[in-house]
């Protein structure tokens, strides 16, 4: 320590920086991190001795929240001052790992009580898409986890599938029950009457192939709508055994 008041002790200011940022990471996790700090503790990873706090802010700026820096296309990130090749990489790579992760523990599941349970992997994987997708999740009869897969994509207003098409796949996959996603990337997640038609034929397709039909999530950029919550998916099978009762095939 220098014995002069103002002199420099030689320690670069921005390792304090960094390893304050560390501890609190460390002893809160991200909890009391605002979106900007993470992402600066993010840049610190890949650029060793160079302040990141301007660059952060400067992604905050271009970008406006750490999911639209995570889902970034990977030359936007580059057109941010300061955040070359390699922090492009580590944000894309870190996004991707948090995919793979909320995936993995979705399929380990024993059984899902809900589609609350699924939503944090759909919402990730889905939300930040430029296009429409179409996912299925199926499931057993203890509501375990067969398989999910994306099973066809789309552009940004509409997504090609068809009811039977979804059945199909649920009978090759041995699935009992399925729950359906997709996203809607421009606009709000009300469903449109496409929507609703392609949900209840389903239904009524699983009604006849011993299948059900148990959910169907529309994700979009800040909102998300539950055909199940909202008490469509329990109209259209009370609509399905009408059908039945009155002896109307389908």
């Amino acid at each position: 320590m220098s014995g002069k008041p103002g002199e420099s002790d030689g320690k670069d200011p921005r390792e304090g920086h960094r390893a304050r940022l560390r501890k609190k990471f460390l002893d809160f996790g991200l909890e009391k991190f605002t979106d900007e700090e993470i992402v600066e503790l993010l840049l610190t990873l890949a650029t060793p001795r160079r302040d990141c706090k301007q660059q952060a802010r400067e992604a905050m700026k271009r970008f406006g929240s750490l999911r639209n820096v995570l889902e970034a296309d990977i030359e936007e990130l580059r057109k941010v001052d300061g955040i070359g090749d390699t922090n492009a990489f580590g944000i894309k790579l870190i996004h991707q790992v948090s995919r793979k992760f909320l995936r993995e523990r979705m399929l380990a599941k024993d059984a899902l009580n809900s589609s609350d349970e699924v939503f944090d992997y759909l919402d990730h994987s889905m939300r930040g898409l430029p296009h429409e997708v179409f996912r299925i999740i199926y499931l057993n009869a203890s509501n375990a986890i067969v398989d999910e897969e994306e099973i066809a994509t789309g552009t940004a207003t509409e997504v090609p599938v068809t009811p039977q098409q979804i059945v199909e796949r649920a009978v090759k996959k041995g699935a009992v029950k399925i729950m359906l996603a997709h996203n809607h990337p421009g606009g709000m997640a009300d469903p449109s009457e496409e929507d609703k038609d392609i949900t209840r034929e389903v239904v009524f397709i699983c009604g006849t192939m011993k299948l059900r039909l148990v959910e169907h999530l529309i994700i979009a950029p800040n909102d998300h709508f539950s055909f199940s919550k909202e008490g469509m998916i329990a109209e259209y099978e009370e609509q399905f055994r009408k059908f039945q009762k009155k002896g109307f095939g389908y």
